[in-house]
């Protein structure tokens, strides 16, 4: 039987070929970098190129992470939603700290940004919500979100509930549910390269501007 040991690292990774990544025409800003990786992503065809993984703090101070799909990009604020109410939502009223990480294999590229998150408030949840599939506002309107399920049969129950009161009511939304922007302060990308030569450049905020430098591998 293979060792897990083994079996790891007789997988590939990094095996390219990859998109070059031209250090000499960088945008002022990571957020317009971002969108032109983004359209690029989507141009050659990576699956659910918006998927990120929100990194947050808890109250004792340990790291906690989950993937979440990125809603808008303006300026250098990144938009997502959740239920305040989740462990995310608790985390981030706590420490609105929190960074956001995407990863595209077939590029071999990263994104990891930095910065501090705030909830944009009632009528934007609200917004958002409304915007959002019936299952999904219907998983949403349970709530319960994190804590125990102790059988299938409460969920279909509860899920089959929540779907009557979306079609009685098809605008009723949920105070629970939030609308973030993560005002970005340090941002990384990361082309990866077959060689292990790996290109990044980080932006970082500081004295009321964007610089940028290239870092080694």
């Amino acid at each position: 039987m293979t060792s897990p040991k083994q079996l790891l690292r007789n997988l590939k990774s990094l095996s390219g070929p990859f998109l070059s990544f031209d250090v000499k025409q960088l945008p002022e800003n990571p957020g317009e970098l971002f969108l032109r990786w983004l359209n690029l992503a989507i141009e050659n065809g990576v699956k659910e190129p918006h998927a990120m993984t929100l990194s947050t703090i808890d109250a004792e101070g340990c790291p906690d992470a989950r993937v979440l799909i990125l809603k808008n990009v303006v300026g250098d604020k990144f938009y997502f939603a959740s239920s305040s109410e989740s462990r995310k939502g608790q985390q981030l009223k706590r420490n609105p700290k929190a960074s956001l990480t995407f990863y595209w294999p077939i590029l071999g590229r990263q994104i990891r940004l930095r910065g501090t998150v705030e909830d944009l408030g009632d009528e934007a949840g609200a917004a958002d919500f409304k915007e959002r599939s019936v299952e999904a506002r219907a998983v949403a309107l349970m709530g319960n979100q994190s804590q125990e399920l102790e059988n299938e049969e409460e969920l279909e129950y509860s899920l089959a509930r929540q779907r009557e009161r979306i079609k009685r009511t098809p605008e009723i939304t949920t105070l629970n549910w939030r609308l973030y922007a993560m005002n970005v302060w340090e941002a990384e990308f990361w082309q990866g390269d077959i060689h292990r030569k790996h290109t990044r450049i980080q932006y970082y905020w500081v004295d009321g501007q964007w610089k940028h430098r290239r870092l080694w591998p």
